[in-house]
């Protein structure tokens, strides 16, 4: 297997190679703690999953990338530069990365959940991010790197890399189906009740729940109505829908995931 991740080398070449390892790119987050464990991969599966040797699926905490084709859906704009760009990645660290499992190991699919470093301490969630392969995301509690990822993205966005060469925001009226979406809209209203706290865009309704309103402490909310706002994260479509309410919800987990638009 390690040759399967080997042939991909060439197709970025030696610029590719002198940039992957520039301090730079270094830089974003912390190096790993000492005594990781050292696992091998097999291949990878897209822009933020890998399969071991050892038979683990491991979903990369703090980025998601843009979605292959699958289930009749064609594959999203930079969807196999992700997954080549991870791969490059791998065969750079020989195959072998170093693992650190999340706070919550493991998600609802039964995969892994964690944060891989190359051979030479750099986070891979940063490296993909920086180079504009994905979106950061941020889903408690696995929240330690959420900052420094952050800067990792802005650096891409800053430099109109991959995903943000030409960003796709939704309007809340845009959207037709579930999923991992990046919305900009107008805040109508905020309401505070024992669910949590309710931002109404519209054909969207952003929620933070009760046990996650503590992290939100800072935002001033009164003077959120009316500003348009940039949010993230996965939509769902809503069971039952009273007449004038959004079809549509958002569970927003961390501040970093809402911003201004300006």
């Amino acid at each position: 297997m390690p040759g399967l991740l080997r042939k991909k080398a060439p197709l970025l070449g030696a610029f590719f190679i002198a940039w992957l390892f520039s301090p730079a790119l270094q830089a974003f987050c912390p190096p790993p703690p000492a005594g990781l464990p050292q696992v091998r991969v097999e291949r990878v599966v897209d822009g933020d999953t890998l399969r071991l040797q050892d038979g683990r699926s491991v979903r990369l905490i703090g980025i998601n990338a843009p979605e292959l084709a699958r289930r009749g859906q064609p594959a999203q704009p930079h969807a196999q530069a992700a997954r080549q760009y991870l791969a490059q990645l791998v065969a750079a660290s020989g195959e072998r990365l170093y693992l650190q499992a999340g706070r919550q190991a493991r998600d609802r699919y039964g995969r892994s959940l964690a944060h891989l470093y190359d051979r030479q301490g750099g986070s891979l969630e940063a490296q993909l991010l920086a180079a504009g392969m994905g979106w950061q995301v941020v889903v408690a509690p696995n929240t330690a790197q959420a900052a420094c990822l952050q800067r990792a993205e802005r650096q891409a966005r800053a430099q109109r890399l991959g995903v943000w060469r030409q960003p796709q925001w939704l309007q809340p009226a845009q959207l037709q189906r579930g999923g991992f979406a990046l919305i900009a809209g107008r805040v109508q209203r905020v309401e505070r009740n024992r669910g949590g706290l309710w931002l109404e865009m519209g054909e969207l309704v952003v929620r933070i729940a009760r046990p996650r309103a503590a992290e939100f402490a800072a935002i001033d909310w009164p003077a959120l109505q009316g500003q348009r706002v940039e949010v993230r994260g996965w939509v769902v479509e809503r069971r039952s829908v009273a007449a004038g309410r959004a079809r549509w919800q958002l569970s927003l987990e961390h501040p970093l995931l809402l911003q201004p638009v300006r």
